[in-house]
């Protein structure tokens, strides 16, 4: 028979933490190379959520400490492939590129969809990052600093950034050109 307390902690675990399942997974899908990854990501997410979950505290943010907890999970996953040796890399169409020793990953090289959307991958991950975060997911500023762990000031920069080159790509459209 379960105590009372981990009752309790499921209980408010679903209410704070499942609520916010589908923008994690719809962010997870435009980050990631494919839905078994996106999925993977989701589910390690949320297990490290669960694992972690007495040190949430009620009332702050539940939403922008998943998103978090799972750009933590895409970091070390990213991290994972870029000691991969060459042989275990993947094709183009993985959206995984090597030159020399350094592999770059391009999240949204699989995605089909409208213009600005393909523009998006010739914006660099931390552009894409803030500008998804901010733009779809309709994070703060302070809010999208806090998940990337990086100061406000950057995220600023990163967005403006990110606009400027989606706006000079769209005007000029090149939104097929190779991500740089």
């Amino acid at each position: 028979m379960a105590k009372p307390g981990s009752e309790l902690r499921t209980e408010k675990f679903e209410r704070e933490a499942l609520t916010h399942l589908d923008a994690l997974t719809r962010t997870a899908g435009r980050l990631m190379r494919g839905r078994q990854e996106a999925e993977d990501i989701v589910q390690e997410t949320y297990l490290r959520a669960w694992r972690y979950f007495d040190s949430f505290e009620t009332g702050s943010n539940c939403a922008a400490w998943l998103f978090r907890i799972m750009f933590n999970v895409i970091n070390a996953k990213k991290g994972k492939e870029a000691r991969m040796p060459e042989s275990a890399l993947e094709n183009e169409e993985s959206g995984l590129y090597q030159s020399g020793n350094v592999v770059t990953f391009d999240p949204l090289k699989r995605l089909e969809g409208g213009e600005a959307l393909e523009a998006t991958k010739q914006l660099s991950e931390d552009h894409r990052s803030v500008l998804w975060l901010i733009v779809v997911e309709e994070f703060s500023y302070k809010e999208t600093a806090e998940i990337l762990d990086v100061p406000i000031g950057t995220v600023m920069s990163r967005l403006h950034r990110a606009r400027r080159d989606l706006r000079r790509i769209l005007m000029t459209g090149d939104a097929t050109g190779a991500a740089g």
